[in-house]
C-alpha cells in the first residue's frame, strides 16, 4: 500500500526555539514513528507537510520516507498537482491532527474514491462542525482516537458516527524502554552520583507551564521536608525561565533537584528512578508516561485525558487532581516507603504497556484501518 501521511510540521530544520523549547512536537514524533513503522511493515509512505524555511528542501528522502514540503501560499494547488502527477499512485491517506492544507487531500480522495483516516492525539484538536474546513474534516472514511476522551469528542463535537472511530494508542517501541530491576537501578544511581539507597522521583516531559511544572515545584517542597535525602530528576527541554526556576529551587532545597535538560534517549533515567510524576494540566496519551510505565515505573499522574486510559488507581499507579500538590506528595510518599507496592505497581504498568501499546500490536491495526 502506498500511503500519503499529512502533518502540519515535520523536520523544520531547527532543534530549539529562542525561548529554549524544542521544536519537535509530539505529533511530529508520532508522524515519524508511524511512517517508519508502516515502511517496516512493507508499505510505502509519502509525507506531506509545510515548508517553513528557505533552506529546507522541497523534497528529500528522510530515513526512507518520501518527504514533501508544500510551498505557501498555494499548498492546496501543489497537493492536487503532485497527486495528479508525481504521486498519482497513492492508495490511501492518513492525516495526523488537522492541518488546514489537508482538507484538499480529503477532497481529492473523495473525488477519486480513496480512503482517508484522520487521527487526533490531543483534546485541543477536536473539531466542531463550524466552518467549511471542519465540515470537510467530518467527511473522512475513518477516525483514530488515541484516548476515550478524544473518541467522545469526535462524537459529541464533530458529529462523527461511532462506527467510524477506532480507539488506538499511538504506540511506542517497548524494546527501547525495558523494565528495570533493583540491581540495575542501584548501578545507574551510583553512575549518576546518587546513593543507591536514596529515592529518586522522575519528571520527564517538556518544561512548560501546561505540563504542571509549577505544581511539580510545590510537590517537591513538600516531599523534601519528608524525604530530605531524596532526589528529583528533571529531564526535558523547555522554557529557559522555568529551567532557571527549577535550578534556583534546587539551591534552596539542598541541591536536591538535578536539572538534566533535553536528552535524545531518556531510557536510562526511567530505569534509575523509583517513581514517575506527571502533573500535566491536559493531555492526549502522553508518550513519556507510556515510556515510564514500560520501564516498570509506578506513576502518580493528573486525573486527565489519556492518563485515565492507562493508570488504574491503586493498581499500577495513582491519579490525582492536577493542581493538588499535597495529593501528589501523599501518593508519592506511599510509593517511596512501600517497596513491595512500588515493585508490584511497576510490574503491572510494564505488562499493560507491552500488551496494548507496543508498535508490534498497534501498527498492524493502524495499517488495517488506513486501508479500509
Amino acid at each position: 500500500m502506498n500511503i500519503c501521511l499529512l502533518i502540519k510540521d515535520f523536520a523544520v530544520g531547527k532543534k530549539f526555539l529562542a525561548d529554549g523549547r524544542p521544536t519537535k512536537s509530539g505529533a511530529e514524533i508520532h508522524g515519524e514513528n508511524h511512517a517508519l513503522q508502516l515502511i517496516k511493515l512493507g508499505h510505502r509512505v509519502t509525507l506531506m507537510t509545510k515548508k517553513r524555511f528557505f533552506h529546507t528542501a522541497a523534497r528529500e528522502n528522510f530515513n526512507g520516507i518520501d518527504l514533501i514540503r508544500l510551498h505557501p501560499p498555494f499548498r492546496w494547488l501543489e497537493i492536487f498537482f503532485r497527486l495528479l502527477t508525481t504521486h498519482n499512485d497513492i492508495d490511501a491517506f492518513y492525516i495526523i491532527g488537522t492541518p488546514k492544507f489537508s482538507v484538499w487531500a480529503i477532497l481529492f480522495a473523495r473525488l477519486f474514491k480513496k480512503p482517508v483516516t484522520l487521527a487526533l492525539t490531543g483534546k485541543a484538536e477536536i473539531f466542531s462542525l463550524n466552518g467549511w474546513r471542519n465540515k470537510i474534516f467530518s467527511t473522512c472514511t475513518n477516525y483514530v482516537a488515541t484516548t476515550k476522551e478524544i473518541r467522545d469528542g469526535f462524537i459529541e463535537r464533530g458529529g462523527i458516527s461511532p462506527e467510524k472511530i477506532s480507539i488506538l494508542p499511538h504506540g511506542i517501541d517497548t524494546k527501547k524502554f525495558p523494565q528495570s530491576n533493583e540491581s540495575q537501578r542501584r548501578e545507574l544511581k551510583i553512575s549518576h552520583g546518587v546513593d543507591p539507597n536514596q529515592k529518586i522521583l522522575l519528571f520527564c516531559a517538556r518544561i512548560v507551564k501546561d505540563k504542571g511544572v509549577d505544581t511539580l515545584q510545590d510537590v517537591w517542597r513538600i516531599l523534601h521536608k519528608k524525604f530530605p535525602d531524596a532526589i528529583l530528576f528533571v529531564v526535558g527541554g523547555g522554557l529557559n525561565e522555568l529551567l532557571d526556576k527549577l535550578r534556583a529551587l534546587s539551591g534552596e532545597l539542598d541541591g536536591s533537584i538535578k536539572v538534566i535538560g533535553e536528552v535524545d534517549n531518556p531510557a536510562e533515567f526511567y530505569r534509575l528512578a523509583d517513581v514517575y510524576i506527571f502533573p500535566s494540566r491536559h493531555e492526549g496519551l502522553p508518550t513519556s508516561l507510556l515510556e515510564a510505565m514500560s520501564s516498570g515505573l509506578p506513576a502518580v499522574t493528573s486525573d486527565i485525558g489519556g492518563c485515565e486510559d492507562v493508570i488504574q488507581n491503586d493498581v499500577n499507579g495513582y491519579r490525582v487532581y492536577s493542581e493538588d500538590a499535597a495529593a501528589f506528595a501523599e501518593k508519592i510518599s506511599i510509593l517511596f516507603t512501600d517497596d513491595e507496592r512500588r515493585k508490584i505497581f511497576g510490574e503491572r504498568a510494564a505488562k499493560l504497556i507491552r500488551e496494548t501499546c507496543d508498535f508490534s500490536i498497534v501498527m498492524p491495526k493502524l495499517a488495517e484501518i488506513i486501508a479500509r
